[in-house]
């Protein structure tokens, strides 16, 4: 593996992590480092990329519209999910 190789693979992984801990300025900057390189150093998989985008962007779309159903049926299922869940610090019983 060669050094841009490892700043493609290392930028999307760290920005990928920044962006699920909440850091999403910083691993959208570093996610785009790795595009960036990868765009230089594989114009062709790049274009072939930009090209598939929409495609990705319907699956991704879908796949998000699909757990939002799941997570409002489970919530009607346990009869109003987390909002029935006692306050901290309060009686249970």
């Amino acid at each position: 593996m060669d050094w841009k190789k490892g700043i493609i693979y290392g930028s999307f992984a760290a920005g990928a992590l920044l962006f699920l801990t909440g850091r999403r300025p910083a691993g959208l900057v570093v996610a785009g480092v790795g595009l960036a390189t990868l765009a230089v150093e594989h114009p062709e998989r790049f274009e072939d990329l930009w090209k598939r985008l929409p495609e990705y962007i319907d699956k991704g779309s879908k796949l998000v519209d699909g757990a939002a159903t799941f997570l409002e049926k489970l919530s009607q299922q346990q009869g109003g999910g987390y909002r029935n869940i006692p306050v901290a610090g309060g009686s249970r019983y």
